[in-house]
């Protein structure tokens, strides 16, 4: 009857282990699933949002110039047209560097607008209406400051989120130090357990 005792109680100190040891293996395989998406977001912060925004201020700093161009007035026609073509052909360039970008559905229909503003310009310098490229450059510009703006939001909701899964993973951390301070007490209390039960202590010498 002892011995299916000492059985019952090695048993349930087993399953008490394999329990807290598999909470921390479960708890392991959490935290480094969460460090693998804080890493993707901290990269989409700067590939999808730092990147674009520089693309972006490029975009705006050529379009002030052409803007600036088409309203000169004591600047020469030809080399207003010469001077708008060659800032059209660097904007060209960025566009496909933008395209690249992994882009929201609302990004890239306000991408859609700003190129149609930009073939609008394309369409005018042949015609020489400094007006209406002026006017198209505005409304780049404008686009511009949307695209920014939602380029901003994202990547508050991206920092949002690495932070979010960064408070995550302390949580959990804590909650493994904590299952492993219980391992260590079940773990000496029977350490304890078995000293007590080996080591005979002998009794005091009878004075009768």
């Amino acid at each position: 009857m002892k011995d299916l005792k000492k059985y019952s109680n090695k048993t349930k100190a087993a399953f008490i282990l394999l329990i807290v040891m598999l909470l921390i293996l479960l708890g392991n395989f959490n935290t480094l699933q969460n460090s693998k998406n804080v890493n993707d977001n901290i990269n989409a912060i700067y590939k999808d949002r730092l990147v674009v925004a520089h693309y972006i201020f490029q975009y705006s700093k050529q379009l002030h110039f052409i803007k600036a161009e088409a309203e000169k007035l004591d600047l020469n026609d030809k080399i207003k047209k010469d001077e708008i073509i060659h800032t059209l052909d660097i904007i060209h360039n960025i566009d496909d560097l933008y395209a690249k970008t992994v882009l929201t559905n609302t990004e890239k229909q306000y991408f859609d607008i700003f190129l149609s503003s930009c073939k609008e310009i394309n369409n005018q310098v042949e015609n020489k209406n400094w007006d209406k490229i002026a006017y198209s450059s505005a409304q780049a510009l404008k686009t511009l400051e949307s695209l920014s703006q939602i380029q901003i939001k994202e990547g508050k909701l991206k920092l949002a989120a690495a932070n979010a899964m960064y408070n995550k993973n302390n949580s959990i951390g804590q909650l493994q130090i904590a299952l492993l301070i219980i391992l260590g007490g079940i773990t000496f209390y029977l350490l304890i357990k078995k000293i007590k039960k080996t080591i005979k202590i002998p009794e005091s010498p009878s004075m009768n």
